[in-house]
């Protein structure tokens, strides 16, 4: 097949778009001529390629007159179907064009239940949305190893997640903010007494002698157990003493349920404590280790289209007590992968 007939829209195996954008340069001139100097050619071929054109149609299109040609009915039938033939080529160019930018098509993303607490997560995905307005935006709900393994099956695109990855071979995985950890305590507790209506910061130490609730407890030897559970254990053990383990929840709101009812304390992000629950007072703590939120994609994102940055959407770090980010904040990592294909690909 020759590089023509390759490039050819067939009707009759020889037409090609160029013909039925001479004859639309035509009609709507009215004179060759014009047509010629619009289309930046010489008159002679143009008249010749009409020529050729009503040869191949088996019909007269254009009736010639002195002043120029004008349409016959059946001239302003192909009129119509030609136009209509080079808009919807060009429309499926720009849509082309602009599914390899990353400006169209699907994207799912992959949150954790409690990642609607952390505000950085849906205002980045509003912000997503209101700039690439034709990219389709799916979330999915589930816990981090299950948005893991979908990310791995290619079931989902991206994912915010609060959870270490131990394997993150062929993931690309992305800081995005820390923010500290605050103790949640029975409202009856003696800490919670003492210091209700004070701004106090309490050292991780002074828990030693508690019961902690937890919640994400690795499943199998070798695994990360989920973000929560890692960060309070960290946090323990940077405080010189192991935590005397309770009760375990499935959930974080059933952990704080546990705590409101005075079977224990845990440890949760800062982030969480904007859950409020009756019996359940926060406070927060003196402690190095934070807790990391991360975006993770697949590894080729990079190579595939520009990433897309929490500053280019004008977000600025959280400021409040509640959410401390890294003194640079997020540091221009809250990327998504662009959109590749008819299913997916923020």
């Amino acid at each position: 097949m020759t590089g023509s007939e390759q490039n050819s829209y067939s009707m009759g195996m020889t037409m090609e778009l160029r013909h039925l954008r001479y004859f639309v340069a035509v009609a709507e001139e009215g004179h060759i001529t014009r047509a010629a100097e619009r289309l930046g050619m010489q008159q002679p071929p143009l008249s010749r390629q009409i020529k050729e054109i009503e040869r191949e149609v088996d019909v007269q299109l254009f009736l010639r007159k002195a002043r120029g040609v004008e349409l016959t009915d059946a001239g302003s039938a192909f009129l119509e179907e030609a136009r209509a033939i080079l808009a919807n080529i060009d429309h499926a160019l720009e849509k082309t064009r602009r599914t390899a930018r990353g400006e169209q098509g699907r994207i799912c993303v992959g949150v954790t239940p409690t990642g609607a607490f952390l505000p950085f997560v849906p205002r980045v995905i509003r912000a997503f949305r209101e700039a690439f307005p034709r990219v389709s935006v799916t979330l999915e709900e589930s816990l981090s190893p299950e948005l893991i393994e979908h990310l791995r099956n290619e079931q989902i695109d991206v994912a915010f997640l609060r959870t270490p990855i131990a394997d993150a071979e062929a993931l690309l995985v992305t800081p995005l903010l820390e923010e500290p950890l605050v103790v949640a305590l029975p409202s009856a507790h003696a800490l919670a007494r003492s210091n209700r209506g004070r701004d106090v910061t309490l050292s991780v130490k002074a828990l030693a002698g508690e019961t902690f609730i937890v919640y994400g407890r690795p499943r199998k030897p070798g695994e990360h157990g989920l973000g929560q559970y890692e960060a309070m254990i960290a946090a323990c053990h940077a405080a010189g003493f192991s935590p005397r383990i309770g009760q375990e929840a499935p959930r974080i709101s059933s952990t704080l349920s546990l705590v409101a009812v005075g079977l224990g304390i845990c440890l949760i992000p800062a982030s969480l404590a904007r859950m409020n629950m009756d019996g359940v007072t926060y406070l927060r703590l003196r402690v190095m280790k934070r807790h990391v939120c991360r975006l993770v994609g697949t590894a080729e994102v990079p190579q595939k289209a520009d990433r897309i940055a929490a500053e280019d959407f004008g977000l600025e770090p959280e400021a409040d007590q509640e959410l401390r980010t890294k003194e640079k904040g997020c540091e221009g990592v809250a990327r998504f992968p662009p959109c590749q294909s008819s299913r997916v690909s923020v």
